[in-house]
């Protein structure tokens, strides 16, 4: 995927806890998706080598770009508890045939990318009929939650914010070129942190709509969003 030299969207941005939480993935799983991971003892110790290629490895960081493939992933692997190595060997199939170095952030991904991914899982996990249909719509659901700009390029991530539901409200975005890619409030610009900081103060969620001029279910959800990223800290 041919980029600019120096886009913010490839440069590191969110350490592990905050990229968790935005992606409603455990700290741990993340790490290891990023960073890789031993385990095991002794003679039998062995090493989980990371699936994505973070931005910066001391400290560990993720850039935008790094965040769309871990939504990605996080399809892949939410649902249906496919073992690592199969999902491995579909990304390396991915990357022969759309020529990427990011085919999970890639918007090749949303044509043909996602046929290819599907019947090269099918292929490794002999997965049912049934099965791959609920592998599609997981991963449709996801991608939909993607903005691009007019290359193809990730532009925009609407992170999910309640667990368990894959369609909902477009409330809260991350867009590298906003708040340095902090989570705001869609339409507004305004970060989800001073919200949040306002609300802990005291300030009620009627009064934040109407100073910020939105929905309440947007302060709502800007709320909940900080106040989960702080108990992940």
């Amino acid at each position: 995927m041919a980029t600019e030299e120096q886009d913010l969207r490839e440069l590191p941005a969110y350490g592990i806890a905050e990229a968790a939480h935005y992606l409603l993935v455990p700290r741990a799983t993340l790490r290891s998706w990023v960073a890789g991971m031993s385990y095991g003892s002794g003679s039998e110790r062995k090493m989980f080598k990371p699936v994505i290629q973070p931005a910066a490895k001391s400290p560990v960081a993720l850039s935008f770009i790094n965040l769309i493939e871990a939504h990605v992933l996080a399809a892949i692997r939410r649902k249906h508890r496919v073992d690592m190595p199969a999902v491995r060997r579909a990304i390396d199939f991915l990357k022969n045939k759309l020529g990427s170095a990011h085919p999970l952030a890639d918007h090749k991904f949303e044509t043909n990318g996602v046929d290819l991914f599907i019947e090269r899982y099918g292929q490794l996990m002999s997965v049912s009929e049934g099965g791959q249909l609920a592998v599609r719509e997981l991963l449709q659901a996801h991608l939909r939650r993607i903005d691009r700009d007019e290359k193809g390029f990730p532009l925009r991530l609407y992170p999910f914010t309640r667990v368990g539901e894959t369609e909902q409200p477009k409330n809260i975005v991350i867009d590298p070129f906003i708040s340095f890619g902090r989570a705001v409030i869609s339409g507004t610009g305004v970060s989800t942190g001073i919200v949040a900081e306002r609300f802990k103060a005291g300030e009620s969620a009627d009064e934040l709509a109407h100073d910020y001029g939105c929905a309440r279910e947007k302060i709502e959800e800007a709320i909940r969003c900080e106040l989960s990223l702080a108990e992940a800290a």
